[in-house]
């Protein structure tokens, strides 16, 4: 394919310098030497003339689409338009979730109707057996619509650049420049982590600021705070907005298959042993038994490993690549201790735990952490008891920053005079005591006398 005027990429021309920068990182200097097709919104595909067969990709952000004077979008006749794939895309992740959905449905089939109706003889066994089946149904179907359908949290407006800053990020080349850019706009931002190099964490794709904890998922194409993971059996991204409904939904779904499995298995013996009469519902409860103990080991291991998480106040990302704060790395940086981490994820209220409601506490942006050492760009705190913790080594360590704030508005609100008020009860208690004194220094002075 040949170039066109308006497509090169030269260094003069601001538009194309994030995009010139990117070719130049995969080793071509010479855009005389570049065939370059857009064939997505997302991605420029770059072939050297020298070696056609060897295409290389590029991630294309927003940012030079958005301040691209003259774009030219490209489509290769060889792949369908780029709306299809999107919609195939969306199509396609949704298998999973159909899966599961099939599943529970044949699930409740196969153990109301066959076991419990047609195979269980006893009329009692049947109601106990039914009514903590829906118990456990119900339970485990409400946690699941609610992680499937919960919108990930994304970052507020106020960790959006402005338009002019934007503009001046695009159009700078040097990475330095750029980092101050940022630092300038997140001087009043509530922040605490940053990159491994110590830099401010930035997503070109969102164009926001990342909160701490907060990660870009390349699947849902956005921002989302406190990101754990994207979780392909339920189509959706787990985050702050929904934590707690996955961590119920791994509870519920288990108890369903160990219910299951439980209650299934004596039958599933005679079955086997042909103890029963071979019927249609021989088949459904020995695969039944046999699906639910399945499900039962795989949920486990993960249900168990996320309790851990939850216990050390960690996401999947930061378990396997611990968080980087201003005082350096630090795997336990928002560890809280056992019970606060636990309420973090569930909130305060235990009679709501149990449920699919959101309780967890925080606004998903600003998170309490520990200090590993004493941290210099944090506000000065005067030594009290409360505004300082001692290490083992008799190191003063300060809380986090949005603690030491708390602390400094509780010390300015101590500090401010406040009227006294007048106490009848205090007022007649003085006028009593000061007659009685007046009365022993009559007695004094006459005994003298």
């Amino acid at each position: 394919m040949q170039i066109l005027p308006s497509v090169v990429m030269t260094r003069t021309n601001t538009a194309f310098v994030n995009w010139k920068s990117k070719v130049d990182l995969f080793g071509t200097l010479d855009t005389t030497n570049i065939n370059l097709i857009i064939i997505t919104c997302h991605f420029i595909i770059t072939c050297s003339v020298d070696c056609p067969n060897l295409p290389r990709k590029v991630p294309l952000d927003r940012t030079g689409i958005r301040f691209c004077q003259n774009p030219v979008w490209w489509e290769s006749k060889k792949m369908a338009p780029t709306h299809i794939l999107r919609c195939c895309q969306r199509g396609l992740a949704w298998i999973p979730v159909i899966f599961i959905a099939l599943v529970v449905c044949w699930s409740y089939y196969a153990y109301v109707v066959e076991l419990c109706i047609y195979t269980i003889p006893s009329i009692g066994e049947k109601i106990i057996y039914m009514m903590s089946f829906h118990l456990s149904f119900v339970m485990f179907v409400w946690s699941y619509w609610k992680t499937i359908f919960t919108r990930p949290a994304k970052p507020s407006k106020e960790f959006c650049l402005a338009k002019a800053e934007k503009e001046q990020y695009v159009r700078e080349e040097r990475p330095e420049t750029q980092q101050e850019i940022l630092w300038r706009a997140a001087t009043n931002l509530p922040l605490y982590t940053r990159t491994g190099a110590g830099a401010i964490r930035y997503c070109d794709r969102c164009q926001v600021i990342k909160p701490d904890r907060c990660h870009h998922c390349s699947a849902c194409d956005m921002c989302v705070l406190k990101m754990d993971h994207h979780c392909p059996w339920v189509n959706n991204c787990v985050g702050f907005s929904n934590y707690k409904f996955f961590i119920l939904f791994l509870c519920y779904s288990l108890i369903y298959c160990l219910f299951i499995a439980a209650t299934v298995l004596q039958y599933f013996i005679k079955f086997w042993t042909n103890e029963l009469p071979d019927t249609h519902a021989k088949f459904h409860v020995l695969f039944l038994f046999f699906v639910a103990a399945m499900f039962c080991i795989s949920i486990l291991s993960l249900f168990s490993y996320h309790l851990w998480l939850v216990g050390k106040n960690r996401s999947t990302i930061e378990a396997f690549r611990a968080p980087v704060f201003r005082t350096g790395s630090d795997k336990n940086g928002f560890s809280l201790g056992f019970r606060k981490n636990i309420a973090q994820v569930f909130g305060d209220q235990k009679k709501l735990w149990l449920l699919p409601i959101f309780t967890s506490q925080g606004d998903g942006q600003t998170f309490p952490a520990r200090l590993v050492s004493v941290d210099p760009e944090q506000p000065t705190v005067s030594l009290q008891p409360e505004a300082n913790k001692i290490t083992g080594d008799g190191q003063t360590c300060p809380l986090t920053e949005s603690q030491n704030h708390l602390q400094v508005n509780e010390q300015q609100d101590n500090h401010v005079a406040k009227p006294q008020e007048c106490d009848p009860m205090r007022s007649a208690e003085t006028v009593t005591i000061s007659m009685e004194t007046e009365s022993l220094r009559g007695e004094e002075t006459s005994h003298l006398i």
